[in-house]
Formats: C-alpha cells, sequence, structure tokens
C-alpha cells in the first residue's frame, strides 16, 4: 500500500548530527572543498561548528559567539584570517594541491 506522506512529517536533516568523529569531520569538508565554492565551505564551518559545540569554537577560536554565528552564515564573506581561526579551533587544515592539468 503506498501511503502518502506530507512534507511536514518528515525529519528535518542535519548534517552536524551526522559528523561524530574527526574521520567524519575531515571527510564532509574534503568534499566540500572539492565544490569550490566559499559560501558553501562557510557554511560547512558552520555545521561543522554546531557539531563540536558554538561556544567551544568561539572561545577556541577568540571569537564571540555572536560574531562566530555571522562569520558562518552562508551570505556572510568572511576575511581569511576568520577562516584561519576556525579551522584551528576545529582541528582542521587546509591543504593546498596543484588544481592544474599535468603537462
Amino acid at each position: 500500500m503506498n501511503r502518502k506522506v506530507k512534507i511536514a512529517e518528515l525529519p528535518e536533516f542535519d548534517m552536524a548530527e551526522l559528523l561524530k568523529t574527526e574521520e567524519d569531520i575531515v571527510n564532509y569538508i574534503n568534499v566540500v572543498l572539492e565544490e569550490n565554492d566559499m559560501a558553501e565551505l562557510t557554511h560547512a564551518l558552520g555545521v561543522v561548528a554546531r557539531a563540536r559545540g558554538m561556544s567551544a569554537v568561539a572561545e577556541q577560536s577568540g571569537l564571540t559567539r555572536e560574531a562566530l554565528y555571522k562569520a558562518l552564515r552562508p551570505s556572510s564573506k568572511p576575511r581569511f584570517d576568520t577562516i584561519h581561526r576556525v579551522c584551528n579551533a576545529l582541528g582542521v587544515k587546509l591543504v593546498a594541491q596543484s588544481g592544474a592539468a599535468p603537462a
């Protein structure tokens, strides 16, 4: 029997709930980095920060909790210094790789 499900009855999806281990976090950030979308990276760092606890990440990054929320909104354009501080607080390193095709 096919029962129709209303959208309102579906559970909310929250990626932060799935980020349980360091490996989960690293894999998630790497997938986002492959998309080469700064807004998505900012959003992903916000998701990871929520998974870790915004207050703890704010304290470790030297930002206020409010400033952290503001900096990690998808519509924001945080300075690299802010991204660097958040990555350090999360224990994540951004690594450069060659994007050029081999000659």
